[in-house]
């Protein structure tokens, strides 16, 4: 091979060697923090989900999860502080997840929230695009507050005085 022919050879290997390298630092990035693209759901949209009716209760915190959503499982905790907190201010809990009630039933269960209403549905139905959302919805349907992604420390405390 001649000496250019193994130039272009080594500067190909390592053009695909930063290439493999830029590619995983992505990944990576992507693995350790919330989506930047989870839009938050329009306040103002009215939304239905099934076996849901919003009036009976004026106020309904919707927490629209997955049980294969890291950020959800990481909020445990923020979730058992913040069910309580809705239960003395006389806000309904409701949990929507895509996946079958069995399995969101035993995710619950393990990350110890429990809720009113669990509900199976596509997350779109609830104007969510990603997880974990948290909604302040109103007795008509209407979204007036939306949380998106894993909160900080300040954010849950927003959340939690948003119910008084």
């Amino acid at each position: 091979m001649s000496t250019w022919g193994k130039r272009i050879e080594v500067t190909t290997n390592l053009a695909i060697l930063f290439a493999f390298v830029l590619v995983g630092a992505l990944a990576a990035k992507r693995l350790r923090e919330p989506s930047q693209f989870n839009a938050a759901p329009s306040v103002g949209e009215t939304v239905s989900l099934p076996g849901i009716q919003w009036s009976k209760s004026e106020r309904n915190l919707v927490l629209a999860l997955s049980t294969n959503c890291h950020f959800c499982t990481d909020s445990a905790e923020f979730y058992q502080q913040l069910i309580p907190s809705a239960a003395k201010a006389g806000v309904r809990v409701v949990a929507v997840l895509p996946q079958p009630i069995p399995d969101t039933s035993s995710y619950l269960g393990k990350l110890h929230v429990s809720v009113q209403d669990v509900v199976q549905s596509p997350l779109i139905a609830v104007e969510v695009s990603g997880t974990p959302t948290i909604l302040m919805i109103d007795g008509t349907g209407k979204i007036r507050k939306a949380w998106v992604g894993k909160l900080t420390p300040d954010q849950e405390q927003q959340v939690i005085a948003d119910l008084r």
